[in-house]
């Protein structure tokens, strides 16, 4: 694996490179960073893998973030354009909902896409709970807590180690600016849903939804399925929202099928 650093738009990219073959692409999900993909990355050698810091994220620099999918969709564009070349783009959560929207807007270069956990819309109450943990997160104390409580809904199998996740996390979102920037762009999602864009995407869709996840339950993948023209469902057994922590051999097993 090789790391690197890329100038796109205002943000100092930070990313992660391994493998050859067909080009991958993968997005994290909100307080994480490249390395929750590092399974796949570590076993998916066939094809030229990349994983890129979300901006505020990990070694990845925040720039003039104004909150918004369309900016974080933008920022995907352009490590497309500029260091991927065209490629399928695996999103998680936050990311799976950035991956659908480069999808509609720049369909030249997402030529597969791949969504865990994702919504494409999210209700009033949950957009809420985004604000306030955005507002919150300029406080350590807060920020901390905030992480806790979130983890422990995100997880279901007993074996997993939640204060290690924690300090992942935690670590992935360091002052907690990025953090607040892609909370207030999810919770924007709610006025502003990708919900309409998604008739747009005409590349092949596969939507990966987990049995326990509380965050993202199957209404929301349902909504996906109903709204892309060429998409499959796949469920992760005995897993929460953080299905690549709770059961990563499921994952990493449907992510290859879906790549193959």
């Amino acid at each position: 694996m090789q790391t690197a650093t890329a100038a796109l738009q205002d943000v100092q990219t930070h990313y992660c490179a391994g493998g050859s073959g067909p080009a991958v692409v993968f997005v994290h999900g909100l307080a994480e960073d490249h390395r929750s993909w590092r399974r796949q990355q570590e076993e998916f050698t066939d094809h030229r893998t990349y994983a890129y810091d979300v901006r505020g994220h990990g070694s990845s620099t925040l720039g003039a973030a104004d909150g918004t999918v369309a900016q974080l969709r933008d920022d995907l564009v352009a490590f497309l354009a500029e260091v991927s070349g065209p490629a399928v783009c695996v999103g998680f959560s936050l990311g799976g909902t950035v991956v659908l929207s480069a999808a509609a807007h720049r369909p030249d270069l997402v030529t597969g896409v791949v969504v865990l956990g994702t919504s494409s819309v999210v209700g009033r109450r949950a957009a809420e709970a985004n604000r306030e943990r955005a507002a919150e997160a300029g406080d350590p104390t807060a920020l901390l807590d905030a992480l806790r409580a979130d983890t422990r809904t995100m997880l279901h199998n007993p074996s997993v180690d939640v204060e290690e996740v924690v300090a992942r996390r935690a670590a992935a979102v360091g002052d907690g600016a990025g953090y607040a920037n892609a909370l207030t762009a999810m919770a924007g999602i709610h006025d502003d849903p990708l919900t309409p864009a998604l008739a747009a995407i005409t590349c092949p869709v596969t939507v990966i939804g987990a049995e326990h996840d509380a965050l993202c339950p199957r209404k929301a993948a349902d909504l996906l399925l109903e709204g892309l023209p060429h998409a499959s469902y796949v469920e992760i057994p005995d897993a929460g929202h953080l299905m690549n922590v709770d059961n990563p051999d499921a994952v990493t097993a449907a992510l290859r099928t879906a790549l193959g």
